[in-house]
Formats: structure tokens, sequence, C-alpha cells
């Protein structure tokens, strides 16, 4: 019975990131030809609505929180945005595969993170593996080389912005409904957005951009109800490595799409960083301690 909880938690949690990097390649083309605010507000305002009609049908869309959730959510929501301006600014400019490849190193740095904020407890054998994740993460960010990219800087700021953002997650109380911290991180996202498009501009909407914008949202929408059904079947630390397919869909989309395929050591960059996340996870479920994934992530607005 648990081996067929683990196996669905595995497919559900498959089908998110391609879902999700499917999202990430519509963005990528859509930024392509409109501006970065635009793009952001319109693929928003269809998310948010979604995930207005969804909370409505569930009846747990709600927003009177305790004053201690109330300050947590607003720093995570700063942090949501941060998060995804930053990583679509990044994707906007660099390979699909490479920034998915910098990305999986945020169960690593969420880890850390913890241990640093939360005192939680990380021995030297997580730590080792934690630093030797980081060496891989600066293969594939070369800085000082000729393969630096600048960009890859702003796909890291993202990856911190991302470790507020769940940190905050954990500490919310139980009494606050996932549907609603998903609406006001997309709310918080959609109109920080719309106060930049002043000095970003407004571009004219082909039908085909329409598309992409509606199929982004769609997506992103999917990966959401996916990561929550993977998580709440199967155990966690078996589940959430599956999050690493992410790369494989990225690298596999990159090159249909964009033509782009990450180089030698890119790859083995990205080898390291999922050899070390996937041996933290296990590390973590033989303690545990397992605090990779909160038991009912949030909407990944990315």
């Amino acid at each position: 019975m648990i081996a067929n909880e683990n196996l669905r938690g595995a497919l559900y949690m498959s089908l998110a990131m391609a879902a999700f990097t499917i999202n990430d390649s519509c963005m990528k083309a859509v930024t392509a030809e409109l501006p970065l605010a635009q793009a952001i507000v319109l693929r928003g305002a269809l998310a948010v609505l979604a995930l207005v009609v969804i909370g409505m049908r569930q009846g747990r869309l709600r927003f009177r929180f305790p004053p201690g959730d109330g300050r947590l959510l607003i720093m995570r929501s700063f942090a949501e945005v941060a998060a995804t301006l930053t990583f679509l600014a990044a994707l906007r400019h660099m390979p699909l595969a490479n920034l998915s490849a910098i990305m999986q190193a945020l169960p690593l740095a969420v880890t850390l993170a913890a241990a640093v904020a939360l005192r939680a407890p990380v021995g030297w054998r997580r730590m080792a593996a934690i630093g030797i994740g980081f060496a891989g993460v600066l293969l594939i960010v070369r800085p000082g080389t000729e393969g630096f990219d600048r960009w890859a800087l702003v796909g890291l700021a993202s990856v911190g912005f991302v470790v507020i953002r769940d940190l905050s997650t954990r500490r919310l109380s139980a009494e606050v409904p996932s549907i609603s911290v998903a609406f006001l991180a997309g709310a918080s996202v959609t109109v920080a957005a719309a106060c930049l498009l002043p000095f970003a501009g407004w571009a004219p909407v082909r039908p085909g951009i329409a598309v992409l914008i509606g199929t982004a949202a769609a997506f992103l929408i999917l990966g959401y109800l996916l990561i929550v059904m993977a998580m709440r079947v199967g155990e966690v630390a078996v589940v959430a490595p599956f999050r690493y397919t992410a790369l494989v869909f990225a690298i596999t989309l990159g090159w249909a799409a964009f033509g782009e395929l990450p180089d030698m050591l890119t790859l083995v960059g990205a080898g390291i960083i999922i050899a070390t996340g996937i041996y933290t996870f296990h590390r973590e479920r033989r303690l545990g301690q397992v605090v990779a994934t909160p038991a009912t992530p949030p909407l990944r607005l990315r």
C-alpha cells in the first residue's frame, strides 16, 4: 500500500515539474516579445482568477489571520515578488536548462538556512553535502571566467528569495489555508508588476502570445495542484527527490523550443547538485527531520 502511494506521489511530483517547466518555457517565449512586467501581469491575472474559483469551490479562501501569521504573510509575499521578478528576468536572458540547474540548489539552500535561522540540527555529513552542492553551483555560474553569465547571479538571487519565502511558509500556523497563501502571493506579484508598467511600457499582444500566456497560467495552476497532491500521498522523503526531474524537462524543452543545450560543465554541476540534494533528502529521512518541502506547498509563481 505504501509502495503504491509512493509511486503515485512520485508520478504527481514528476508531472508537477513538467507543468512548471512548460510554464517557464512559455514565459521565456513571451518575455522575448513583451515587457517582463506586462507578461507577469497578464499571466498573474489569469492565475489569480483561477485561484479565486478554486478557493470558492473549496470554501477555504479567507483573509483573517492571527497577527503573527499576518507578519509572516507580508514577508512571504515580498519574497515571492522578488523571487518571481529575479527568476523571470534571468530566464529571459539565460538558457532554460542552466537556470533550472541553478534552481535545483534550492533544497540545499533551504536546509542550510533552516539550520541558521530556525536552528534546525544539521550534522557534518549534511553540511558537507551542502558545501559540495554549492561547488556544483559554482561550476554552472563560473564566476571570473569567460563562461561567466551575470544573469546567473540574478538566478542565484532568486534562490535566496525563495529560501526566505519557504522559511516564512514553514512558520505559518495550520490555521492559514494554502489556497489563501497562494492567492496572496499571486495577487502581490501581479500588483507589483502592474506598478512597474509605467516604466516598462505595454506592447500589443499577438494571438499566438496570448495563447502562450494562457498556457503558462494553466500549467502554473496545474503544477500547483499536482505538487499538493504529490506531497499528500506517499512519504515526503521518497517523493520530494523527484522534483529533480525538472532538470530533465528543462533540458528537453530548452533544446526543442529554443535550440539550447547545456555544456559539459553545466551538466557536471547539475549532477553534483542533484546527487548531494538526494543524499540530503535521504539523510533527513533517516533522522526523521525531512525539511525540504512543506506538507502543503504554496503556489510557485515563477
